[in-house]
């Protein structure tokens, strides 16, 4: 009983140092203690690292990515693309319907520039090309019946047979005959393609802004009718000659209309919504696409026939490989306006990061200084616990009047 009653004080007193604990930690206020240390190197470095930390949030976050604004990227765009132009080989003049590829006009365009024509191809036995792997031949043995190779022409017949000019056999085929490179003619058609106008219409659209645009301003039915594209003088109206593009994209128009090749138009819409609607202008600019410099896959050609009917029965056609521009237009863009949560956001980011500047001149203070154990005593203060003093013993429980004297000036506060 009388040990009892000597523990409930304790108890007692230990719960209205919880409770005083808990109430002052709710109501009292705390700030980190401040020392002023006279050292002009150190002085110099601690605000020479939150300025450069101010410069870096004010003119690179804020002017340079604007991030004070919410953004998106990737617009939603159509495309229309119309190329107008006639031109001529050696015996024929070729317009429009001819020479443009696919005919209805998307956000590619192929424009043949040069072609190898095999005419009056027709479904019978021929030897096989010499380009086709396997396909030379000293005898019958050489070659296999009913064999398919899926780089070449046709289905092997068995027989070997001379080839369309010189000495060399080849195995004959059963397929499209003559094949590619037996007759082929060749006709140049780019002489005056740096002339051919493209005419790129393009919409987007930001559906978090709801915003539209066109890169065609003008109301005028007729408009497109009398201009050319000039970014300084009529951005507004998307009518390129063939000839401008490549030159801007630093290629020789006579050696891309002889190899073929790819060339992107690349339009970018970044617009500021807190400017002004006629500040968002699209932006064109232009590149090669293939790799110039690479023999493998360099350049750009394609091939399609043409069939004829003698008696409502397909008998023949002529077979065409086309080399080419290809025209890609590629849309990029990003639009921003002032929103409130991310301009809070980047604010208390720059706030917080002015203080890498105290971090970092403690850390110097307190490891490369003379005085660097000084200025430690005089930033922390040390509070021994007596628990620790007795290597994990409990102490006898003192008086509440001891008790509180040492709760309200812990040893050693009072001597700093």
């Amino acid at each position: 009983m009388a040990a009892a009653q000597t523990r409930l004080p304790a108890g007692a007193a230990m719960v209205r140092r919880l409770a005083r604990g808990c109430w002052s930690a709710f109501w009292d206020y705390e700030t980190p203690k401040v020392i002023v240390v006279r050292n002009r190197r150190l002085g110099f470095v601690h605000r020479m690292v939150q300025l450069l930390i101010l410069l870096y949030f004010v003119w690179y976050v804020f002017i340079v990515q604007k991030s004070y604004q919410d953004s998106e990227t990737g617009p939603e765009s159509s495309i229309i693309t119309k190329v107008k132009g006639i031109t001529m080989s050696e015996h024929k003049v070729w317009d429009v319907e001819e020479y443009v590829k696919p005919p209805e006009g998307g956000s590619v365009v192929s424009i043949i520039t040069r072609i190898e024509v095999t005419p009056s191809q027709t479904l019978g036995t021929c030897p096989e090309s010499m380009r086709v792997h396997s396909s030379t031949c000293g005898s019958d043995d050489d070659c296999v019946a009913g064999q398919l190779d899926m780089q070449g022409n046709g289905i092997r017949t068995g027989h070997c047979v001379p080839y369309y000019h010189g000495d060399s056999k080849t195995c004959e085929v059963s397929a499209w005959c003559p094949v590619e490179d037996g007759t082929s003619e060749n006709h140049f058609l780019g002489k005056m393609a740096p002339n051919f106008t493209i005419l790129i219409k393009n919409s987007i659209h930001y559906p978090k802004f709801k915003f539209s645009k066109g890169n065609i301003a003008s109301q005028k039915s007729d408009y497109l009718k009398h201009c050319t594209f000039d970014q300084d003088s009529d951005p507004y109206c998307p009518i390129f000659r063939l000839g401008f593009i490549v030159e801007q994209a630093g290629e020789n128009f006579t050696e891309l209309a002889h190899k073929g090749g790819v060339i992107g138009v690349i339009i970018n819409w970044n617009c500021d919504l807190d400017l002004s609607e006629s500040e968002c202008n699209p932006k064109y600019s232009f590149r090669r696409l293939d790799p110039k410099y690479d023999p493998a896959s360099s350049g750009y050609n394609f091939r399609f026939a043409k069939y004829y009917k003698v008696n409502g029965t397909t008998t023949t056609r002529t077979l065409i490989k086309a080399y080419g521009i290809r025209i890609d237009v590629i849309v990029h863009g990003q639009a921003g306006k002032f929103s409130l949560i991310p301009t809070i956001i980047n604010l208390a980011t720059a706030l917080t990061s002015i203080g890498v500047g105290s971090f970092l001149c403690d850390w110097i203070l307190l490891t490369f200084m003379n005085k660097n154990k000084l200025y430690s005593h005089k930033k922390f203060d040390k509070v021994v616990d007596t628990l620790d003093q007795h290597m994990g013993q409990r102490p006898p429980v003192p008086e509440p009047s001891q008790q509180d004297s040492t709760s309200t000036d812990p040893k050693g506060l009072a001597q700093l």
